[in-house]
């Protein structure tokens, strides 16, 4: 579900709520009564919505060209190595071959490991850990006070990827920021973010989680 959507559901619950109350409160002490027991229900409603929020924007890791990985087939020493995600995305891991792990977690590369290695072994435990996160990285160009690449290894949005990169410079067209990112299918798209508004808390849906490889493009301003 869309961030988009959670608000419109939040939106509707909330006005199905208020107007439940009004009818209640005409019933005199009964429906006070049971107001109460409804304002109870109501809570716990909203909280689980966004306990449901935040678990759907927990998700896990994406591996990415440059990461270092851990693999290991237990009791088994000739496959135990360190594995560099390469610039295409595959890795390279006796007995399974070539492995597109760009885009997976470790977890589903993990899965990939083992059903490969089952024509070796039977029932194989693979262990897949991220030893290095190099390949998560993301940029910032243009009116900012130090541009360049920043890891990304925890969860990051335009803002504060801003600040990482030490805030908008004077000469910033701050309503008019970019974020370029490219799908799958390596298209890419432009992604349009006004500093001005969401620091205003406004427009916070376009203060969007950044991906490995996002571009935030700062312009300069045309007024001089």
């Amino acid at each position: 579900m869309t961030r988009a959507k959670e608000v419109g559901v939040e939106r509707l619950l909330r006005a199905r709520i208020g107007a439940a109350a009004k009818q209640l409160r005409a019933r005199g002490r009964a429906g006070i009564a049971l107001l109460a027991l409804w304002r109870v229900a109501a809570v716990l409603l909203l909280a689980l919505c966004g306990v449901a929020q935040i678990a759907a924007a927990e998700e896990p890791y994406k591996l990415n060209p440059g990461d270092i990985l851990q693999i290991a087939v237990w009791k088994e020493e000739g496959l135990q190595q360190q594995v560099l995600v390469l610039p295409d995305g595959d890795i390279s891991f006796p007995l399974a071959g070539h492995i597109k792990a760009a885009g997976l977690s470790p977890e589903q590369l993990q899965k990939v490991l083992q059903t490969r290695l089952k024509n070796f072994f039977a029932d194989p435990v693979i262990t897949v850990t991220v030893v290095q996160v190099s390949g998560n990285k993301i940029y910032v160009i243009g009116q900012v006070r130090t541009p360049g690449e920043f890891p990304a290894n925890r969860p990051i949005d335009v803002m504060q990827a801003l600040s990482l990169a030490g805030g908008l410079t004077t000469f910033a067209a701050d309503k008019d920021i970019k974020v370029l990112r490219r799908d799958p299918n390596g298209k890419q798209h432009a992604l349009a973010f006004n500093y001005s508004e969401v620091s205003k808390g406004q427009q916070l849906n376009t203060n969007v989680l950044l991906q490995a490889g996002d571009v935030v493009v700062v312009p300069t301003s045309g007024i001089f």
